[in-house]
């Protein structure tokens, strides 16, 4: 039982890690120090081999960099392992060379006897050769590129983190993905931040076996002739062979070790590993293999040619373009998106038919559009033909049914729901469901949103392209086709996939086509959220209020005052972006103040007051001191003449009033304050009006809503326009 209880525990260990990179390290630091036999020299030696074979394999079958981040940390050991290796081997080679060409191990002797066929002088050009590759060629090209990509990937860090605000604002990610994708950005970043100082190490232990050889042959040489009396042939034959062998033994790891290095680094991120990328991009156009295959067997015709290897190769070539081609035909007969995997024997590819629709929610897809019966031909009309008007309704051109198709990986429907999860917990009520249907009269890439069967938003988009979005400053020009963010109106490029990095290092921001309708729909349903505040919506308030407070509902409806009244004043506070997830303020506001009046306005004034610290805190955060721009006091008297004349505003006055506004609110912004108007009471309905469509940034309260905890600060004051 002990034993086992010891065993388990080892294991335990082990799978931990807990021991095995210290002891590796330690071994490290004892092969420069203590002398070797040359059966732990083959041991060791062979180890390294395995070892940098394990960590080029890691970086092929890894789909993205950061799934081999501890690449750095073993590009270090293993550097460290092969030089102290190397300090290993010269001590028993300068003691024990002159007994001949198996002193230093089995190793070491046969890449010097067996792979440079026992000639030193050939070892030496071979040795060089794979110097210069390593050197000249992998290690200097890898270095650069993992320079660049540091460079880069710090650059687009702010982009990266933006595009993750968009998402996570959009609904199209939780708070958790948010913080995972935050993670991984600044993982990324550490990852090639490593690599670009991993790379000097590379470089340094090329140079390092450079010195070592002509170390080793020059040493070697005077031990020989001097202290053991060699004759000058057998003492250069012993040391110059022992010499390439430890060479060749230690530069073949560390020219694979920096071909990892430099894979690693050239990686894109994707749902593939090495392999498949090559099969998927190299091999996914039979052209390339068809050209190929002609120009191969035209050179395999002329005399003199090797004719049958030619032929035999451009042969080849023919038939994997073949298989290619009709590999595509019937990824095309499926209707398989390019990169798409085959289905298996017995599956059925999801196409989707026109006149399909989709719901996100607990009722899911519906199917509209069916084809009727013959026997349905002569039915008569019913009420049942006569279909109820979508609440919020999502119509899409055939181009775009991919997005809203879950079997082809759509992503659109999953982002919708989570826009109404999201929306609702905000705002304070239930979002009704998006129904997605297509619509053969818009063009292949449009879409349109609807809001109780009338069009409040569409747009264009490329679903096989990306969104650049610029945020107000970038650095440079981005080539594709220019165009406007649908749900703010700012000025963007669509992109290539494959320019994603190139934009986010300039500052823009970038979304998926997804993205982008989802955020149009957010941007649509928060600005009109009012609209689908229903008398059944506010029935459902009540009664949840009911279940949890009955005596707070109990006598509101209707002896203080009708149903329609409270919706009226929960519309009220919607139009002006003010949630409702307070009702117990807002519903104990309303008994109080429905016994004195019954005006919507009014009853809406008293309730903003009751919920003043929301309002102040969802503006200003929980800062005690809040910077208002505030009207002259004959200005406001002016504006309440004209209010009790009934005349309104006269055009020019208006107009100097609202660019005096707008300078200030711009002023606020360029100093990362919100522009905050405070104007008495009776003139607050007014003007809040008056900025809505224009200025909508700019927040219009009275003194009344302003708690007595926050102090006020006057920025600006908008005096009389003469």
């Amino acid at each position: 039982m002990a034993q086992a209880s010891l065993g388990d525990t080892a294991r335990q260990i082990s799978r931990n890690g807990l021991i095995g990179a210290p002891l590796l390290l330690i071994s490290i630091l004892a092969m420069m120090v203590v002398p070797l036999p040359p059966l732990l020299l083959d041991l060791f030696f062979t180890f390294n081999i395995a070892l940098s074979l394990i960590v080029i394999l890691s970086g092929v079958y890894a789909k993205k960099p950061l799934d081999f981040a501890v690449f750095p940390t073993i590009l270090l050991i293993a550097t460290l392992l092969r030089l102290a290796l190397n300090i290993a081997s010269t001590r028993i080679v300068l003691l024990e060379g002159h007994t001949g060409t198996a002193a230093a191990g089995q190793v070491i002797e046969a890449f010097g006897e067996f792979v440079v066929g026992g000639n030193y002088a050939v070892g030496l050009v071979v040795f060089a050769i794979l110097v210069i590759i390593n050197f000249i060629v992998v290690t200097k090209g890898a270095g650069r590129i993992s320079e660049v990509s540091a460079r880069f990937t710090l650059d687009a860090m702010p982009g990266k983190q933006m595009a993750i605000d968009a998402d996570l604002n959009a609904g199209a990610i939780d708070q958790d993905e948010a913080m995972r994708r935050r993670a991984e950005v600044v993982a990324e970043a550490d990852f090639y931040g490593s690599m670009d100082g991993a790379s000097k190490f590379v470089r340094g232990d090329a140079i390092a076996g450079i010195l070592i050889l002509f170390i080793n042959i020059i040493g070697g040489l005077s031990i020989g002739m001097l202290q053991h009396n060699m004759a000058f042939p057998d003492a250069m034959h012993n040391y110059t062979l022992l010499t390439i062998g430890d060479g060749l033994v230690a530069q073949i790891p560390s020219l694979i070790l920096s071909t990892a290095a430099a894979i690693m680094v050239t990686r894109v991120s994707s749902e593939q590993d090495m392999g498949q990328q090559f099969s998927t991009q190299m091999f996914a156009n039979p052209r390339a293999l068809g050209v190929t295959a002609g120009i191969i067997g035209i050179l395999g015709l002329i005399p003199g040619m090797p004719n049958m290897i030619f032929l035999g190769i451009a042969g080849l070539a023919a038939g994997g373009a073949y298989l290619i081609h009709q590999r595509s035909l019937e990824r095309e007969a499926l209707g398989l998106n390019p990169g798409e995997p085959m289905p298996r024997s017995g599956d059925s590819p999801a196409v989707t038919q026109r006149g399909q629709s989709a719901q996100p929610g607990p009722q899911g897809g519906q199917a509209a559009g069916a084809a009727e019966e013959a026997g349905d031909d002569n039915k008569d009309l019913s009420w049942d033909d006569v279909l109820p008007v979508d609440v919020i309704g999502l119509e899409v051109g055939y181009k775009l049914i991919p997005l809203v198709d879950k079997n082809q990986n759509g992503q659109l429907m999953a982002r919708i729901k989570g826009i109404r999860k999201k929306l609702t917990q905000e705002i304070g009520f239930l979002i009704p469901p998006v129904h997605i249907r297509d619509n053969l009269e818009l063009s292949p890439g449009a879409y349109r949103i609807t809001l109780m069967g009338v069009t409040v938003g569409e747009s264009d988009i490329y679903p096989d392209r990306e969104m650049a979005i610029n945020p107000g400053q970038v650095f440079g020009t981005l080539a594709g086709t220019p165009t406007k963010d649908p749900a703010f109106g700012m000025d963007a490029v669509w992109i290539d996939p494959a320019q994603r990095d190139q934009a986010q290092t300039m500052g823009y921001t970038v979304v998926d086509a997804s993205t982008v309708v989802a955020t149009h729909i957010s941007q649509l349903l928060q600005s009109q959220a009012y609209d689908l505040l229903g008398r059944e919506e506010v029935q459902h308030l009540l009664d949840g209020m009911a279940a949890n407070a009955p005596k707070l509902v109990e006598g509101l409806v209707p002896d203080i005052m009708p149903l329609g009244t409270i919706q009226k004043v929960l519309r009220n506070l919607l139009e002006e972006n003010i949630p409702i997830r307070d009702m117990r303020t807002i519903i104990e506001t309303l008994a109080v103040e429905g016994t004195k009046s019954q005006d919507p306005d009014v009853l809406t004034a008293a309730v903003r007051i009751g919920l003043g610290r929301m309002i102040i805190q969802n503006i200003n955060g929980l800062s005690s001191e809040i910077s208002v721009i505030s009207l002259d006091q004959s200005l406001e008297q002016l504006l309440q003449e004209s209010m009790q004349g009934g005349g309104g505003l006269e055009p020019g006055l208006a107009e100097r009033i609202h660019q005096s506004l707008l300078e200030s609110t711009q002023r606020q912004e360029m100093a990362g304050e919100p522009a905050v108007l405070v104007v008495s009471a009776p003139l607050r309905p007014m003007l809040a009006k008056f900025v809505r469509n224009t200025i909508p940034s700019l927040h219009v309260l009275s003194y009344n809503e302003m708690p007595d905890t926050r102090q006020i600060k006057i920025v600006s004051n908008i005096g009389r326009p003469e």
